[in-house]
């Protein structure tokens, strides 16, 4: 049965998939907490990703509660992966520069890096951080700059503070203004968008 929607929330939707930026994503390695993977979500579809990757290796995957992530995993899609190498070699390919957020000597500063380009962001466990191959394996590493005596935020936090950068110097370059996707694709999932329960 078709659902039947106002010519408001039809706008809606067709206003935030043009919006939507296929050359943004975030990849998310092994978070342990639901909640935090719930915040995150939020965030992506606040700031226009349409898909997360998931790298689910040690932790066990959440369960995670649409009351939580307020209905974003409808809006957001994911697709998951048993192992970094076979997330990055994906983004790789898909033509993805990868910068991996952790507290290391060779860690540039968040506000340096530019996130015009298509860009993979990785945001790690709660108390690991990423793994060393998460690390080894990006094309730059990065840190959020802290001015107090705590020397990490909570991850929700962090992926918020760091696609907002994002979402920033987007919306300078007009990258928002437009949709990144042909008018064919585009109209496509408008429909899959529409028709969704």
């Amino acid at each position: 049965m078709r659902t039947i929607i106002t010519e408001r929330r039809k706008n809606r939707i067709i206003e935030v998939a043009t919006h939507r930026q296929h050359s943004l994503h975030l990849v998310l390695e092994n978070i342990h907490d639901p909640h935090n993977v719930s915040a995150i979500f939020r965030t992506c579809d606040a700031v226009g990703i349409p898909k997360v990757s998931l790298i689910y290796n040690y932790e066990k995957f959440p369960k995670i509660g649409k009351k939580s992530s307020a209905s974003a995993f409808k809006w957001v899609e994911k697709e998951k992966f048993s192992s970094v190498d076979e997330c990055f070699s994906k983004l790789k390919k898909d033509g993805f520069r990868i910068y991996s957020s952790t507290l290391k000597p060779n860690s540039k500063n968040l506000f340096d890096l530019d996130f015009t380009d298509k860009t993979a962001i990785v945001m790690g466990n709660e108390h690991r951080g990423i793994s060393d191959e998460a690390a080894d394996n990006a094309d730059e590493l990065f840190f959020i700059p802290m001015f107090g005596m705590v020397q990490s935020l909570n991850v929700s936090v962090a992926a918020a503070i760091t696609l907002y950068e994002a979402a920033r110097q987007r919306k300078l370059n007009m990258m928002y203004d437009k949709s990144e996707l042909t008018e064919d694709i585009l109209r496509i999932k408008i429909n899959e968008w529409i028709n969704k329960k």
